[in-house]
């Protein structure tokens, strides 16, 4: 005999077991402030005992109002991401919102994927960090987007949506600057995608720091790599066979100096005695690797913070003016480099 599937326990379910009316119970679920802490004290523990499970979408589509954000990243093993993640959740958290998380792993095809994921799930807005090979057709497709879209960390030409991001050119010129003010002369910079805005804008804080120091740039020194440990390590390997290893080395990120001073020493070559590295992000590992690294701070919590900030601003203000909040860095220096 075919059992027949349990009846799917219902918000009126959970008011009559607690004795309240199902609007307070909505009310509950919903995280409304406005009831008394007894009460939802009772309305939980029903929850709990029936099993009531809030269906978000169907409440979504009653209200015509989304409680729920998509948000894409790149790759959430950088733990850059996980920071600017951790700014994120904290600032819409105060606001109620359920967050959906997507990593594309700079795929293309995979960003294309979520922000469908996304729509069909009906949230209220995404937040997207564009992977590095981001198209026109990518910035075609988010402006057809009928729901708020804010940019973070790298910036898309031709797309007029909200950006937080960071002073990328000032970053590089701190770090090359630094590098140059210890008496080098010939630097390299490794990492990153050449496309990209995000690597574009740090060359140009890399050449404005040549140029302001009176030094001509060896273009041979510059190499470009997938923006992770595995294309530091590689990057660096070139530059080793080609023989063309300067005293002095900028890289896009402290993944990229990771995978940098793992392939040095590989070759016997010691970071901060050998030869000094500046890496860029200022990732919690930096301070506790071995040596502590010199890096650009990017603080990716803070960016996080303001991205999650204006999104919710604007599903709350559609009309207002668009925004482009860009962040200021800092050199951390630290003893070795």
């Amino acid at each position: 005999m075919t059992r027949k599937p349990a009846r799917r326990v219902t918000l009126q379910d959970v008011a009559k077991h607690a004795g309240v009316s199902r609007a307070t119970a909505s009310l509950i679920v919903r995280n409304s402030p406005k009831v008394a802490a007894k009460t939802r004290e009772k309305v939980l523990k029903s929850i709990d005992e029936l099993g009531y499970v809030y269906d978000r979408v169907a409440a979504n589509l009653r209200s015509q109002k989304s409680s729920t954000i998509g948000t894409i990243i790149t790759d959430v093993g950088n733990t850059f991401f996980s920071q600017f993640l951790l700014g994120v959740h904290h600032e819409l958290e105060k606001y109620g919102y359920t967050v959906l998380l997507g990593t594309t792993f700079d795929s293309l095809k995979n960003q294309e994927r979520l922000i469908s994921t996304m729509l069909e799930n009906r949230v209220g807005g995404i937040l997207l960090c564009p992977v590095s090979t981001s198209s026109t057709e990518t910035v075609d497709r988010l402006k057809t987007l009928d729901i708020p879209v804010v940019v973070g960390i790298r910036e898309l030409n031709e797309l007029t949506c909200d950006f937080v991001g960071l002073n990328y050119q000032a970053g590089a010129y701190l770090a090359v600057n630094h590098l140059i003010q210890k008496g080098h002369q010939q630097i390299a910079f490794i990492g990153g995608i050449s496309d990209s805005t995000t690597w574009t804008e740090r060359m140009e804080g890399y050449r404005a720091a040549h140029e302001d120091a009176g030094l001509s740039i060896d273009y041979s020194l510059i190499l470009d790599s997938a923006p992770t440990r595995e294309g530091g390590m590689e990057a660096i390997q070139k530059l080793i066979q080609q023989d063309r290893l300067p005293k002095a080395i900028f890289c896009f990120s402290d993944l990229i100096a990771f995978g940098v001073i793992i392939g040095l020493r590989k070759m016997g070559i010691t970071p901060g005695k050998d030869i000094d590295i500046v890496g860029f992000d200022n990732i919690p590992e930096a301070e506790i690797s071995y040596p502590p690294l010199t890096t650009v701070s990017s603080f990716a919590q803070k960016t996080g913070t303001a991205a999650a900030s204006l999104l919710h601003n604007r599903m709350q203000h559609p009309e207002e003016q668009r925004q482009r909040i860009i962040i200021e860095p800092e050199l951390i220096k630290r003893d070795a480099f």
